[in-house]
């Protein structure tokens, strides 16, 4: 794929240069908790701006239903864009009417603007290939170039993603073009002892990773609400804990698997429980208990790996040519529950091998709990991305950008 450079090299001064970002940031009301998404755009955009491009701007934020809809304006996106870049960001109200139209036509060379979601657009997410391709078009009738930038969305088949690189001549972003090279590093030539760490809710969500993984890495280590269905498989009581109880026979090949091909499958030894899940917002003590692993309480639910877990980790971690982690090991968003996923990132920050820390949760958790995110050696800002490049699918955000 042809990359930006190839881009500043052709020259974009005057061009309307439309760089379809991930600005897909949380937010509390209308306050951006985490810009990180907005931060990793930041290379592209200034580029492009000092080559003298009027660049667009577009994203989606959420799951708004075809319509608009205030909670996930972009519009505090906007305005943290234009604090980062440090001079004005224009904004339009929607995403291909008159507002944006007039809004990229007032735009001066080395400006920015903001397009509305993309999503208040039915159209973005059409499976009807002729509805996407209507919007695409009105998109491309913005711009001159296409820019992908937003690894974050490039396993979705959505209009911005997928159909409008084909109406444009089009490149690969600063940070597209950096999650591709990282990925690969996790998929060809892989640096050995190879260690995944895998957590957060769902197996389901990392059944066809895991299924990869079982003839790539050395070992994995499971934590997170998906290790008690991990933990029902080999028979230990898990309480109250989080269960999908339809994959226990899936995991159960897992584990067996993991036994035959001699990849190490490491579960929690210990873990911290309570009664009830704790208030995210109110974050009052909750007094939590540590148990076995395989001893949960009958009316308690396991909210985090425990002490001897994460020294288990990071003694797993410690040697590690590469590693690649995705999705917290407990409700780390509670102080209480925290201290199993920091074991985790303190265990990358003191390994010398190469770190990647795979988006989603797992960087919102590394920024929340305070560390240096130039202490590892990739935050990603895609973890479906990330996981379904691994699992070996075809991304179409990806092969859009292809010649």
């Amino acid at each position: 794929m042809k990359t930006i450079d190839e881009l500043l090299a052709e020259g974009v001064s005057g061009k309307r240069v439309f760089v379809r970002a991930d600005l897909n940031v949380p937010l509390d009301g209308g306050t951006i908790t985490d810009d990180g998404r907005i931060r990793a755009v930041l290379p592209t955009v200034k580029a492009l701006v000092d080559a003298g491009a009027k660049v667009v701007v577009a994203s989606h934020l959420g799951r708004p239903k075809g319509a608009p809809d205030p909670a996930f304006s972009l519009a505090p996106a906007a305005s943290r864009l234009g604090e980062l870049l440090d001079g004005p960001v224009a904004f339009a109200s929607d995403t291909v009417g008159e507002s944006a139209k007039a809004t990229v036509a007032d735009l001066a060379d080395g400006q920015v603007a903001v397009l509305e979601n993309l999503r208040f657009n039915a159209g973005e997410t059409s499976k009807d290939d002729a509805e996407r391709g209507a919007f695409a078009d009105e998109l491309a009738a913005l711009a001159d170039v296409y820019v992908g930038d937003g690894f974050g969305a490039v396993h979705r088949k959505h209009a911005s993603v997928y159909d409008l690189p084909a109406r444009l001549p089009h490149y690969a972003g600063y940070l597209i073009a950096t999650e591709v090279g990282v990925l690969k590093k996790l998929t060809e030539d892989v640096q050995r002892p190879y260690v995944v760490a895998l957590g957060g809710a769902k197996v389901s969500d990392k059944l066809a990773v895991i299924d990869q993984l079982l003839g790539k890495a050395d070992r994995l280590l499971i934590g997170g609400g998906m290790a008690y269905t991990f933990l029902k498989a080999k028979g230990y009581e898990i309480g109250v804990s989080l269960l999908q109880e339809d994959q226990v026979p899936a995991v159960k090949e897992y584990i067996e698997r993991a036994e035959k091909s001699g990849v190490e499958l490491v579960l929690p030894v210990d873990v911290l429980v309570s009664t009830e899940f704790p208030d995210l917002k109110a974050k009052a003590p909750t007094h939590p208990t540590t148990v076995a692993a395989d001893a949960v309480p009958a009316d308690q639910m396991g909210l985090d790996i425990g002490p001897q877990t994460g020294t288990l980790y990071a003694s797993k971690l410690a040697d590690a040519a590469t590693v690649f982690w995705n999705g917290p090991m407990g409700v780390f968003e509670h102080p209480d529950y925290a201290e199993g996923t920091r074991a985790v990132a303190q265990a990358l920050v003191d390994s010398k091998g190469f770190s990647v820390v795979g988006g989603g949760d797992s960087a919102a958790a590394v920024r929340t709990l305070g560390f240096d995110e130039n202490a590892f050696g990739h935050i990603s800002t895609g973890g479906g991305a990330s996981l379904e490049y691994l699992e070996g699918k075809t991304l179409p955000g990806l092969a859009a950008l292809e010649d």
